[in-house]
C-alpha cells in the first residue's frame, strides 16, 4: 500500500503558519514512508474563497519548501483538486445517502434555527438540530422539493451510545453520540460542507492517513459515520497538538503574527521557519534544534510527536533564524539572500514614485523609506501624545482600522482608502485627526508618505502587526474595553 497524505487549505484568507505546520508533518510522514503528499483546495465556501488567497497559499507553501506531488497546479490521477470543480461528485454521493436512509432533506428556515438555538442556550442545553424535518413523509418532502423550497441535506446521527475511533497519537478516543449534531452535508446552494467533501475526496483520492489539528477530534465521529454509511474504510487518524502563544492560548493573529507572508516579509529564512515548525511538538533523535527539511524526513517518526501544546515563540524563532544565517550562509550567499529578500519583500515599483516626490538626493531615500524595510518598530506612548485625539480615542481608531483592514479581501489602494475614509466618517472624526495615529503606527513618525500608500506598500500582514504593536505601546486594550469596542464596532454599518 502506498502511503498518501494530504493538506486541504481553504482559500479564505492569508496563508497561515498553522497550515504550514500541518502540511509539514503530512509531507514528512508520507516521504519518510516512500509515499505521496497531496494538496487539495477546499473552496466550498464560495462567498469567502478567492483566487488570490489560493495563489498566496500555494506560493507560501512552496517558499517553505513544502512541495506536493499532486494538486491543482501540478495535476495528478485524481484531478480536479479543487472542491468547487467536484460539485457533481458530491451531489451524486449525497443522493446515495438519502436513498439509503442515512441522510434527509431539512427545510427549516434560518429564523427557526436561530430561535431553536436561543431556546437551547436559555435552557442550558447543548445547541444542535432537533430533528424537526427528520420524520417528514415522502410525500411532504417531494411536495416541498417540487415547490423549490430552500433546503439543506443533513446526516442522521445516533442519539444513544458511544462512538469510538483510534488515533495514532492518542489511542482510542470515545465520544458520546448525544454530543454529535445532525451535520449539514449539502448546503442550500448545492455545495457540500467540509464534512461531506472531506470524506468523499479522501476516499476517492485514496488518502491513507489523515494528519490534522486536534480541533477536528470532535468531528471524527461524523466522518467515521459517513465512512460506515458509504461502506468505505476510514483512513488512519492522527490529531496533532495545536500551536500555542507563549501564554498557552491558541495561536491567533490577535496575539502573534500568524501569516506566513509576514515572516517572509520580515526577513526570516524559509529553512529556519520550516525548521522551527518541525520542532513544534517533535524532536530529532539526537535532540538537535537545527535541522534541514530533508534531515527531518530522513529521521521522521510520528510517534515522537508530544501532545503538550507547542509554544510558538518569536524570540526562539529569531534565534534559530540567526543561527541559520551565521552557520549556513557564507558572505556571498548572505549578500545574495539579502538582496533577494529586499527585492521580494518591498514593492519598489509602488514605492519609487512615493519616495521620488520627496527626495532631493539619493541619500534621502534611506530616511524616507526605511520603515518599509524594517520588521517591527519601537514605539512609545509619547510618540502619540502630540496628536489631537486622546490616547484612548487613538487606540480606538487603531483597533477599528485593524478590524476593518482584516475584512478587506482585495488589498488595493482604492479599497484601503474607501474603508479608512468610511470609518473616519462613521466615527465622525476629521480625516486628518483620524489618520494621525495611523501615521505613527506605520512609520514611527508624525508625518510620512501617505497612510493609504504606506498601507498598500506594507501589505496586510505588516500593517496588521504595526497597528497592534502601536495599540500595545499605548497601554493596550483591556478585556473589558475590548468587549465594549467590539460591540461598538459591530454596530457600525459596513459599505455595501
Amino acid at each position: 500500500m502506498t502511503i498518501r497524505t494530504r493538506i486541504a487549505p481553504s482559500p479564505t484568507g492569508d496563508p497561515h503558519v498553522g497550515t504550514a505546520y500541518i502540511a509539514l508533518f503530512n509531507l514528512c510522514f508520507a516521504r519518510s514512508q516512500g509515499g505521496k503528499f497531496i494538496l487539495r483546495i477546499e473552496d466550498t465556501d464560495q462567498q469567502r474563497s478567492t483566487e488570490h488567497s489560493e495563489k498566496a497559499i500555494l506560493q507560501a507553501l512552496s517558499w517553505l519548501g513544502l512541495q506536493w506531488d499532486e494538486g491543482p497546479d501540478v495535476g495528478g490521477p485524481f484531478a480536479p483538486y479543487r472542491q468547487s470543480e467536484r460539485k457533481a461528485v458530491y451531489q451524486e454521493h449525497v443522493q446515495t445517502l438519502i436513498e439509503k436512509g442515512h441522510a434527509f432533506h431539512c427545510f427549516c428556515s434560518q429564523e427557526r434555527l436561530d430561535q431553536l438555538r436561543k431556546q437551547q442556550m436559555e435552557n442550558k442545553e447543548k445547541p444542535g438540530y432537533d430533528g424537526h424535518c427528520l420524520n417528514l413523509s415522502k410525500q411532504e418532502v417531494e411536495s416541498k422539493l417540487a415547490n423549490n423550497e430552500s433546503h439543506v441535506v443533513r446526516m442522521k446521527v445516533p442519539s444513544e451510545g458511544v462512538c469510538e475511533f483510534d488515533d495514532m497519537l492518542r489511542g482510542t478516543i470515545s465520544i458520546e453520540w448525544s454530543q454529535v449534531d445532525m451535520q449539514v452535508l449539502m448546503k442550500a446552494d448545492g455545495m457540500p460542507t467540509y464534512h461531506l467533501a472531506n470524506v468523499v475526496d479522501d476516499h476517492l483520492m485514496q488518502i491513507t492517513h489523515v494528519i490534522r489539528g486536534e480541533e477536528w477530534i470532535s468531528s471524527a465521529p461524523k466522518h467515521q459515520l459517513l465512512y460506515q454509511y458509504f461502506g468505505w474504510q476510514m483512513p488512519v487518524l492522527c490529531h496533532m497538538p495545536l500551536l500555542r502563544n507563549p501564554d498557552k492560548s491558541k495561536l491567533s493573529k490577535r496575539k502573534n503574527p500568524t501569516g506566513i507572508n509576514y515572516y517572509r516579509r520580515a526577513g526570516y529564512l524559509p529553512e529556519a521557519l520550516t525548521n522551527y515548525l518541525g520542532r513544534m511538538g517533535w524532536s530529532m533523535p539526537d535532540e538537535s534544534e537545527k535541522f534541514s527539511l530533508q534531515s527531518m524526513i530522513d529521521n521522521f517518526d510520528i510517534k515522537r510527536v508530544t501532545l503538550g501544546g507547542p509554544t510558538f515563540d518569536l524570540e526562539k524563532l529569531s534565534w534559530l533564524n540567526g543561527t541559520w544565517i551565521r552557520e549556513e550562509l557564507n558572505d556571498e550567499e548572505f549578500l545574495n539572500r539579502y538582496t533577494s529578500w529586499l527585492r521580494d519583500s518591498v514593492d519598489f515599483l509602488k514605492l519609487s514614485p512615493l519616495v521620488k516626490e520627496r527626495a532631493d538626493i539619493f541619500g534621502d531615500i534611506a530616511e524616507l523609506g526605511a520603515y518599509f524595510i524594517k520588521d517591527r518598530l519601537t514605539l512609545r506612548q509619547q510618540d502619540f501624545e502630540a496628536n489631537k485625539l486622546s490616547i484612548e480615542d487613538q487606540m480606538k481608531v487603531l483597533q477599528f482600522v485593524l478590524w476593518r483592514v482584516e475584512e478587506i479581501q482585495s488589498w488595493t489602494r482604492g479599497e484601503i482608502e474607501k474603508q479608512v475614509f468610511d470609518l473616519s466618517e462613521k466615527l465622525e472624526i476629521k480625516i486628518r485627526d483620524f489618520v494621525a495615529p495611523i501615521f505613527v503606527a506605520l512609520s514611527g513618525k508624525t508625518s510620512a508618505i501617505s497612510v493609504i500608500d504606506s498601507m498598500e506598500v506594507l501589505g496586510l500582514d505588516m500593517t496588521r502587526i504595526r497597528l497592534r504593536d502601536a495599540i500595545d505601546a499605548m497601554g493596550g486594550v483591556s478585556k473589558k474595553s475590548a468587549k465594549k469596542l467590539e460591540k461598538e464596532y459591530a454596530a457600525i454599518p459596513r459599505l455595501s
